[in-house]
Parts: structure tokens; sequence; C-alpha cells
């Protein structure tokens, strides 16, 4: 039996009222923030993995979160879940005036330099930043990405690709200075620029840094799982043995990835 949004919404009254659940009645905004981020990494791991029948079942987990934070917020008299909804509903066909206007988009790329423009219109109309859009609770490599992305759509960006690959060296040159300086704080910020650099040449070659980060450690993982089975058929563990080993199972794994 399938059941409505408006059943969910009810149901969650229902979990949040007097003779509901005293879990689900402790609840606040702060407490709900660790469950929106764990759901909405799942549902990313089930599109992942192509696991459609996970994916349904994560997509209800994650519109729990929206429904239990706007029934918290109903109940202290703010909004509520229909306020939400109206909120983004106007927000879409304000911002898809090639749908719902007389404005032309001839294709993908003309609808975001469109929804761009428009959000900058609001953010002029409220004095907001060009960055304001951009999480402050974001993953930091997808947070550089996000903002260098926001500032390159007004202009503030490199020319050239290549132009980041200088940056890149005279940051690595610097890292090596602080290194140097025995300095842990210059190590550390220097670390960080190296890093938002890589994010700035990732988004000038349209890949998504966080994406390519991810898939690298799913590698990792994998080759790395592949080299502790291997070792266990000996009877041994890999601590036992040397660095010269290790690599020579580390470039097997590689082997079989590939072949």
């Amino acid at each position: 039996m399938k059941r409505s949004f408006d059943e969910l919404v009810r149901l969650m009254t229902t979990l949040r009222g007097p003779n509901g659940c005293p879990w689900d009645r402790k609840q606040t905004l702060p407490s709900l923030k660790p469950f929106i981020i764990e759901e909405s990494y799942e549902v990313v791991d089930a599109i992942d993995r192509d696991d459609r029948a996970d994916l349904c079942e994560e997509l209800g987990d994650f519109l729990l979160q929206a429904v239990f934070v706007a029934e918290v917020t109903r109940e202290e008299g703010s909004f509520d879940i229909n306020d939400s909804v109206t909120a983004i509903y106007e927000k879409l066909v304000r911002r898809h005036p090639h749908v719902f206007g007389d404005v032309e988009a001839r294709d993908a790329e003309q609808v975001l330099v469109n929804w761009e423009k428009l959000k900058n219109e609001e953010r002029k109309a409220e004095n907001k930043s060009v960055l304001a859009g951009v999480p402050q609770s974001l993953p930091a490599l997808l947070k550089a990405s996000r903002l260098t992305e926001k500032a390159a759509r007004v202009g503030f960006d490199w020319r050239r690709t290549e132009d980041v690959f200088d940056k890149l060296s005279e940051e690595i040159g610097e890292l090596h200075e602080a290194i140097d300086s025995g300095d842990e704080s210059r190590v550390q910020d220097e670390i960080g620029d190296l890093l938002f650099t890589i994010a700035n040449i990732a988004r000038k070659l349209n890949v998504n840094a966080e994406e390519a980060l991810q898939s690298t450690n799913r590698k990792f993982r994998r080759r790395f799982e592949s080299m502790e089975a291997s070792v266990r058929e000996t009877g041994r563990n890999l601590d036992q043995l040397s660095l010269e080993q290790m690599d020579a199972l580390w470039d097997e794994a590689k082997a079989a990835e590939r072949g």
C-alpha cells in the first residue's frame, strides 16, 4: 500500500505529539544536524552503487529529515513543511523564465547563466555576497570548488588553465619553505592553499574535485583490501611485511584491476 506525503507529515506530528515517541519528542534542530548530513551521504552512496532499491529507501530517510525539521519549526510557530514547499515552488518558477516566461535558453549552459543572473539580482536586492549561497558546513574540498565557481561567474578567475598550474608550482614552493621553517601553523596554511589551488584546476578542467577524490578513496580502499586478502592467504598480516613487499602487493592489486 502506497502512502502519501501528507500521511508522512501527519505521522511525524503524531510521533512528536503528547502520546508519541520520547526520542522523537526530544529532538531539536541542532540534534538533527548529524542525521541530515548522514542521510544525504547515504543517498549519494546509493546513487554511486547504482542500487535503485536502496536509493528508494534512503530517499525516504532523507525526506523524513525535511519533514522532521519542518515539524519542529511548525511547533515553534515559525513555518511548516507547506511553507517550504511553497518557497521552492515559487523559486523554481521564478528561476525558470525560459519555461514559464518569455526568456530564451538554447541549452543547459544558457540556463545556468540565466539562473546565476537571477540569483545575483536577488542577492543585490537583499544586499548579500555572491558567495552567500555556499553553505559553511560543506566538506572543505567541495566548498573550495563552489566558492571559486561562484567567484568565476562574476569574472574573478584565471584566464587560462595553464595559469593555475603556475600557481600550483608557486604553492608547492611555498609549502617547502614552510616545512623548512618548522612553523606548523604556516605548514597547515600552505597545505590549505595547495588544496585550494588543486580544486581550482579541477574546476577549470570541468572535473568535480569532490567526486574525483572520492573515486580515488574507493580505489585505494579496494587495492589495500586486496593486499590484506593476499597476505591473509599466507597466514600473515601486512605489518609483518617490509615496505618493498607491500609495494609489490600493491602493484599486483593494480594489475589485477586493469587486466
